[in-house]
């Protein structure tokens, strides 16, 4: 082993220690930033040590450092691009994008290395890993793609099922698992790549299309893991210890993520991807919960703000859509000045992807300590003045509490526990869950129907009014 060898196998192991730390510093708010730059960095020694590696061992011709240098270019432009300018609104899609470019750049890793080496043979273990890494590298892909075409709107929300789809799917898995014995038995067949390619494609596809969008914050948490197992599994394919490391804390706290989100839905993971669960974006016009909806104004609104002690504000994807997100902001700090309590209550699947409330309102500079997961705020709203719902629906539903319905068991924000409930929505349409919000009817509760941006708007300028005339 050269000087040169030893070097780069010791950035690698220092590369892989930050990413371990990167993903301990992401577990609270307030050190995530620190975290994911901590772990960017780490990933961008390693690169730049592969290539020095590259460099010396030789071998590489001006044809290749030239696609080398295009592909970092085409790469890293359009993503430092898109990761900067992308609204903090359609984030959920970027990470559905991302996850696939890492799932597709994995498979077509394996398979030009399995095409490379077919003349020469590959081991056992290359040939195992690389057909796994092709199989899960694919299907994240496509199913990437479906997802991101979900939340942007470009594939409808609901559950997309054709009359025997579940057999088809079935059909495919099973011819998916059979392509891939015959790829890892016969890795020199492209009859086998082609085919293992080919149905693991549309298997992704029609994966997804069957799920609601109810489960999308599930869908994106389990497609991350997966993009991390290709990634694994390509570090088999080609012997790469670094792939291996990053691809299995990936894999593994995407897998456990996955199973805290389901956790926190009452679901499985298994009845998630079985799909047929959820609605769209949008929810009927109508619909209105059974029971009588007390309607309110923003003055009035600002009124039960104003003279509160303690306000819990309870954040949804209606003010992700509206990007009120500053506003709200601005709202909870002009209490705040004025004495009150404020805190922002956080449901593990608000929004449409794991921790998508946390990123938006840390945009809006709201103060780490004011987020509380449900776990920490619930106990405290049986002491709230006045509960803010903002465009929250399916998570504050009290009917979670009670059978036989689709969110039956779902825990759920005990808002319904304060001493008074006010509700910023655009219309009585319903939740993804397609069932009517019971909390609507409670006497406690009074609809602002408005846009959140707007609706947050107009409660600030009748709170400072108020603020005036004292």
């Amino acid at each position: 082993m050269t000087a040169v060898e030893s070097v780069v196998r010791l950035i690698y192991v220092g590369a892989a220690a930050c990413f371990v730390l990167g993903l301990h510093e992401m577990n609270s708010p307030a050190t995530a930033r620190r975290g994911n730059l901590l772990s960017a960095g780490a990933m961008a020694a390693a690169v730049l040590a592969t290539v020095v590696l590259l460099a010396t061992r030789g071998g590489m011709t001006a044809t290749g450092w030239t696609v080398l240098a295009a592909g970092v270019l085409a790469g890293a432009g359009p993503g430092m691009y898109a990761a900067r300018t992308v609204a903090m609104t359609a984030m959920p899609q970027l990470v559905s994008l991302f996850n696939a470019v890492g799932g597709g750049a994995a498979a077509l890793l394996a398979a030009v290395d399995l095409i490379e080496h077919r003349a020469a043979g590959v081991s056992a273990t290359t040939a195992v890993a690389g057909s796994l890494d092709i199989l899960i590298g694919t299907v994240t892909f496509t199913g990437s793609l479906v997802a991101a075409g979900k939340l942007q709107g470009w594939v409808p929300g609901r559950p997309l099922l054709f009359p025997g789809a579940r057999a088809v799917i079935a059909g495919l898995a099973a011819v998916l698992v059979a392509g891939a014995v015959w790829l890892a038995a016969d890795p020199a067949s492209v009859a086998a790549l082609a085919v293992v390619l080919g149905v693991a494609a549309v298997f992704g596809v029609m994966m997804v299309l069957p799920i609601g969008g109810a489960d999308m914050p599930v869908v994106v948490s389990l497609l991350n893991a997966c993009t991390g197992i290709a990634v694994a599994m390509a570090g088999f394919a080609i012997g790469n210890v670094l792939l291996i490391i990053a691809g299995a804390l990936v894999g593994a706290s995407g897998g456990i993520l996955t199973k805290l989100m389901a956790d926190a839905m009452n679901r499985s993971v298994f009845a998630v991807m079985a799909g047929g669960f959820g609605t769209g974006d949008t929810g009927p016009a109508g619909g209105a919960a059974s029971g009588a909806v007390h309607q309110t104004t923003a003055e009035d609104a600002a009124i039960q703000l104003a003279y509160a002690g303690k306000v819990i504000i309870v954040p949804g994807y209606g003010l992700a859509a509206a990007q009120a997100q500053h506003e709200i902001s601005e709202l909870a700090r002009f209490l705040e000045d004025r004495g009150v309590e404020v805190s922002f209550a956080i449901h593990p699947v608000a929004g449409r992807m794991p921790g998508h409330m946390n990123v938006l309102l840390a945009d809006a500079n709201v103060p780490y300590p004011q987020l509380k997961d449900m776990d920490e705020i619930n106990p405290e709203f049986a002491r709230a003045d006045v509960a803010l719902v903002v465009g929250a629906n399916d998570v504050t539903n009290p009917a979670a509490r009670r059978p036989g319905n689709a969110v039956s068991g779902m825990p759920i924000l005990d808002v319904d526990r304060a001493r008074s409930i006010i509700v910023i929505k655009r219309s009585m349409g319903h939740g993804y869950a397609g069932i009517d919000n019971e909390l609507y009817t409670n006497p406690k509760t009074a609809m602002l129907f408005a846009d959140a941006k707007n609706a947050a708007v107009s409660l600030l300028v009748a709170l400072k009014t108020l603020a005036g005339r004292r």
